[in-house]
């Protein structure tokens, strides 16, 4: 066992079964080098031979372990037998395993180690580290862990992830449905609409980010031994591209003019701030600061505060609403002067839209894109608008809002391509909301 690593091996030929019946039987294995302190051996026998792995350790020692058998009598199936190429693996397998329990890492798991398994683990983590748990948890819940739960981590293979990742991209999405409802309600697409497809293949492609992060997280921590597996599945390819819908400023005009008291106050904060519905329920009157003309969101989905800047129009409309509140009440309530709670907004926001003919009729998040999309088309830059929206970085700034900020290519075409004549003025003017 007291081997040196500088004695030079005659190596022989491991990879053809002619070739190892030509080998002499012997206890001692006869080795081939697969890279710097680690051998892969095969163990001649009169009946037949084994595959043996063999690596350096720290104490300048060599430990060896037996693989499996060889396919001298039989066809190798993995198990079994092994061919060479499998030994060779199983070998590089091994000796990853060894390193990490050399450095301290928790030994990778057996078979019993499941994705569920890692799915928790991995939101013990995250509960700490991350953001938008309840998205993660959530999804995890509903589309992870039903299909691939119990499968054996070391057992997941790509042809697995990559067939799930497609039924969701295939499927039906879900409708939120109420907490006593037995089942969830699905709403089919039709597969010749381009952008319902791209919808389905864009919320397969965020699944798949969760499932990755987990199975990532399993791997950092040694509980399997290659991240192979999932490593090879590629989302999606350009399903990212987002339609962003926003109101113009006539249709603002006619949705406020149509809600209801107290609703068009929340819709007002909306269209002043671009915070979010949750966000707007949040706020306490101290949370608005007069005199630095902003309101304070405590906790956005990013986990972090931020100050949401106020023109003019936004401080006089804040001082006006919070002008009888107390210091800690809500500055949001309805009409019974009770807060303002999940899916609450969601019929008066219909009717409203009704009223105002803006058809389809827009959810409450379209009212914060609304105020995105006009600092864009006023040429704020990026990097101010994800500061006032509350984004981590530019990245998801400037894939909703870039292609509406003024550009030099913009500029430069309008400027430079002659008048053809040869469009004819109409009599037909917009609808804008007056009477």
């Amino acid at each position: 066992m007291g081997a040196k690593m500088g004695r030079q091996l005659k190596e022989k030929n491991l990879k053809d079964r002619e070739a190892r019946k030509k080998l002499p039987t012997r206890s001692e294995p006869h080795w081939r080098l697969l890279e710097s302190g680690l051998h892969l051996g095969y163990r001649k026998a009169p009946k037949g031979g084994a595959w043996v792995g063999r690596r350096f350790t720290e104490a300048r020692q060599y430990k060896e372990v037996r693989l499996g058998v060889a396919d001298d009598a039989q066809d190798a199936d993995g198990k079994t037998a092994l061919s060479f190429d499998q030994a060779q693996r199983a070998a590089r397998k091994w000796f990853e395993e060894e390193k990490r329990k050399d450095s301290g890492e928790e030994e990778v798991f057996d078979g019993t180690y499941t994705v569920e398994d890692a799915l928790r683990d991995y939101l013990k983590y995250y509960s700490v580290e991350g953001k938008g748990v309840a998205f993660t948890t959530s999804t995890i819940e509903t589309h992870i862990k039903p299909t691939l739960g119990k499968i054996q981590l070391a057992r997941l293979n790509t042809k697995k992830i990559a067939n799930w990742h497609h039924d969701i991209a295939t499927s039906a999405a879900m409708l939120r449905t109420g907490k006593s409802a037995e089942k969830r309600n699905t709403r089919t697409h039709a597969t010749d609409d381009a952008d319902a497809v791209r919808r389905r293949r864009a919320t397969a492609n965020r699944i798949l980010t969760v499932l990755k992060a987990a199975l990532n997280y399993a791997w950092k921590e040694g509980k399997v031994a290659s991240d192979t597996a999932w490593r090879k599945v590629k989302p999606f390819r350009n399903v990212d591209a987002p339609v962003v819908r926003y109101l113009t400023e006539a249709e603002c005009t006619r949705l406020v003019n149509t809600c209801p008291d107290d609703f068009r106050l929340i819709v007002k904060g909306a269209l002043l701030t671009g915070c979010r519905y949750g966000e707007l329920c949040a706020l306490i009157k101290n949370d608005f600061n007069p005199d630095a003309g902003t309101v304070t969101v405590r906790m956005s989905k990013s986990g972090k505060a931020r100050h949401v800047v106020l023109t003019n129009e936004g401080k006089t409309f804040f001082e006006t609403i919070t002008a009888n509140k107390q210091g800690a009440g809500f500055i949001f309530t309805r009409e019974d002067s009770e807060e303002w709670k999940t899916s609450h907004q969601k019929r008066p926001l219909i009717e409203a839209c009704r009223r105002a003919k803006i058809k389809p009729a827009i959810s409450f998040h379209v009212l914060r894109h609304t105020h995105g999309s006009m600092l864009a088309m006023k040429g704020v830059p990026m990097p101010v608008i994800a500061k006032q929206l509350g984004h981590a970085d530019t990245r998801m700034t400037e894939k909703h809002y870039a292609h509406l900020s003024p550009s030099y290519v913009a500029d430069t075409i309008r400027q430079n391509f002659p008048t053809l004549g040869i469009a004819e003025k109409s009599n037909v003017t917009a609808l804008t909301g007056k009477k």
